[in-house]
């Protein structure tokens, strides 16, 4: 994928004088709209509830009269429904709209300072970082007072934000740089949050449905402390709302100018994390607002010229992303009913509704801003003798961390064990830890290569080192599509069910892969395939899976939520060869298929212009790989769970170790794939025995210090 930048890089320059009044107005009149579409949907918003008082009670409340009045009982009727409507109602409804103003504006702060859409709460890792240290404090039991719940999300919240402007290389960091290091991070604290989630269950009991965001409150008391943070944090961004303007042109120019490069990015990272961590406390990690609600007002740009200003950008995405949370909240209790509603977290139903939206104008995308690319997914020139180096390592690494997982675990083996295994001889314990450890390690190697193969297919195809399976939709697809038969069809008994239902889940989370990347390209194609609606696109489709799917988790039996919650995770526990088979015969009619096209993946990681020049097909080319990638993707699910991080760092690490020639980067991040996901499969099932760490995880935390490392490497 191409790397999005933010429309605040293009048409920041001052107008013509005679056409700013209009502007201005323009620009006016879209807030009072959106702030008008913020009422109407907030006064929808208190009519519903469990208690049945309508829009007919509120306003005879608000006129001092109460339907069904009797003679002397008026008083105690009204102040029922005053007690339902202060002590519930506007409490939820605050709440919705404080936490979206706050994402809303801290999304349009990081976009801005990134000049990158992509760039949000989310992608750059202050949102999981404030998730973290509100899990790590409840984990260990730290009792915090209520005063400083706040200052614990904002301290996890900007040591992660500092930690990725330390790997970008600072304030100055180019766009690229900027969201791998985000990515890359929250990956890794995300993958640590989980971990403690499964790791101190007792502890931290009711935080996963806090994890995906609720606006349930039991007063205003939050309200009012988290009000004056928002409104000041905003109002400091609105004086650097000039500084950002310039800062849009580029950094050299904008320096040229007299604007403080540095200090205006560390005072808006400042801000925005902030704001990220004042809604974090006020309402859990509520996802996608960020990123969805400045994506929409750049959007609307086209329209009204004036939201390329940032003094009127900031406030219409705060307004825009109150009016998606408040919305999503009211959308859900009206389709579900006030009861069921309840148990589907606010942050699941943003999700589903900003991604529709985000989907919907993303359609209708021609140009979100500068088409410039970033430093694609290549590499420079290596020798022919260090391929067959490195070549040769990974293959000796590869075996060597196989043999590792067949002897580690609860109990450890020694290599003659083996030997008598393969010959169905030695003690019954030895056999028996062997039946069960041999299908996990080839599960974890083969899925590992895989998605490997996939993620360098996607990562020269979309021309972008942050393009991986997951963010085209393809994983959270194919997850969906295994967690709708694991839930709908494999009934309670979960052992039982995945055994039974081993070729539904196959066929199931193919299909769901297959469809979610389907309508990815189908939607994305204009008259082309545009990189920025392809990418705006899979992020809202990638979205609206992973928010169905914790959906299905939530109410689906409580008794499996843990289990399943860690197949999701990514896990190899209680596989079978039978359920590792479909990988290995998908990758080997994909191999060499990858061997086939692999000089057409060195043409398309150039341009577009190139591959036709020469008679490459570019479309056909490109659906082509892309397809073989869903696939790849789709059927390692089955295997592994959903494991999103070896697409990503596996490409990158072969490209940095035999260039950028996809004849020496495919055998080599293949072989990558393996060792790191095998790596992270027995490290997760020895280090804490008996307890496990489920493998997706463990592959975060493994890769992410080694991509955290490449990136500060190559930061000069």
């Amino acid at each position: 994928m191409t790397v999005i930048q933010s429309s605040s890089t293009t048409d920041t320059a001052p107008q013509a004088p005679a056409s700013r009044p209009a502007a201005w107005a323009s620009g006016a009149a879209a807030l009072v709209v959106l702030a008008l579409a913020v009422l109407v949907v907030g006064a929808w918003h208190l009519t519903q509830g469990t208690s049945g008082v309508g829009m007919g009670d509120l306003l005879r409340l608000a006129g001092g009269q109460v339907s069904g009045q009797v003679s002397g009982q008026s008083a105690e009727d009204a102040a029922a429904v005053r007690d339902i409507l202060v002590g519930s109602r506007l409490p939820r409804l605050a709440a919705g709209v404080a936490v979206g103003f706050a994402l809303g504006v801290a999304g349009a702060l990081f976009q801005s300072i990134a000049r990158n859409a992509l760039a949000s709460p989310d992608t750059l890792a202050v949102t999981a970082g404030s998730h973290l240290a509100v899990v790590f404090v409840a984990a260990f039991g730290l009792t915090v007072p209520l005063w400083a719940s706040g200052a614990v999300a904002f301290a996890g919240g900007i040591a992660a934000a500092g930690l990725v402007l330390g790997l970008a290389g600072g304030g100055g960091s180019s766009t690229t740089r900027l969201v791998l290091a985000g990515s890359a991070v929250a990956l890794a604290l995300q993958a640590a949050a989980s971990a403690l989630l499964i790791l101190f269950e007792a502890e931290t009991t009711g935080l996963f449905a806090w994890g995906s965001g609720s606006l349930s409150q039991l007063n205003l008391t939050a309200f009012w402390r988290a009000l004056p943070v928002v409104l000041l944090a905003t109002a400091a961004g609105l004086v650097l709302s000039r500084r950002l303007d310039v800062l849009g042109l580029g950094d050299d120019t904008a320096g040229a100018l007299g604007v403080p490069v540095r200090s205006t990015r560390a005072v808006g990272v400042l801000l925005a994390v902030l704001l990220t961590a004042t809604a974090v406390t006020l309402a859990g990690p509520i996802g996608f607002v960020g990123l969805a609600a400045p994506v929409v007002a750049r959007l609307l740009a086209r329209v009204v010229p004036a939201l390329h200003r940032h003094v009127i950008l900031l406030p219409a995405a705060g307004l825009l992303g109150s009016f998606v949370v408040v919305l999503a909240d009211a959308v859900v209790r009206a389709l579900m009913g006030a009861e069921a509603a309840l148990a589907v977290p606010t942050g699941v139903a943003t999700t589903l509704a900003g991604a529709l939206i985000m989907v919907l104008l993303a359609r209708r995308l021609r140009d979100a801003g500068p088409s410039r690319t970033p430093p694609a997914a290549t590499a420079g020139p290596r020798s022919a003798r260090r391929f067959a180096v490195v070549l040769s390592i990974c293959v000796t690494l590869t075996i060597g961390v196989a043999l590792l997982g067949l002897l580690a675990g609860s109990t450890w083996l020694r290599t003659g064990d083996i030997a008598l295994w393969l010959q169905d001889q030695g003690p019954a314990v030895v056999r028996f830890a062997l039946d069960e450890r041999a299908p996990r390690v080839l599960a974890a190697n083969v899925a590992g290569a895989a998605l490997a193969l996939a993620g360098t297919m996607v990562q020269a195809t979309a021309r972008n080192p942050l393009a991986e399976p997951g963010i085209l939709g393809i994983t959270g697809g194919a997850g969906l599509g295994a967690v709708i038969v694991v839930t709908a069809v494999a009934g309670t008994a979960w052992g039982n069910g995945v055994a039974a239902s081993t070729g539904a889940m196959l066929v199931a989370a193919v299909i769901g892969g297959l469809v979610a990347f389907g309508l990815v390209y189908l939607l994305a194609w204009r008259g082309g395939l545009h990189a920025d609606r392809l990418v705006l696109i899979g992020i809202g489709l990638g979205y609206l899976t992973t928010a169905l799917t914790t959906f299905l988790l939530l109410i689906s039996d409580p008794w499996n939520t843990p289990r399943i919650y860690t197949w999701l995770s990514g896990t190899t526990y209680g596989r079978d060869f039978s359920q590792v088979l479909p990988v290995v015969i998908v990758l080997a009619l994909a191999i060499p298929l990858a061997v086939v096209v692999r000089r057409e993946l060195d043409l398309l990681a150039l341009d577009d212009d190139t591959p036709r020049l020469v008679g490459v097909r570019l479309e056909r080319s490109r659906l082509l790989v892309l397809a073989v990638a869903a696939v790849l993707a789709a059927t390692s699910v089955t295997a592994v769970g959903v494991v999103g991080f070896v697409g990503l760092v596996a490409p990158h690490a072969a490209r940095a170790l035999v260039g950028g020639r996809h004849a020496r980067v495919l055998p080599v991040a293949m072989l990558l794939g393996a060792v790191l996901l095998g790596l992270a499969d027995t490290l997760g099932r020895t280090v804490i025995a008996p307890a496990q760490l489920p493998a997706g995880l463990a592959v975060a935390l493994l890769g992410a210090p080694y991509f955290v490392w490449l990136l500060a490497r190559s930061r000069a």
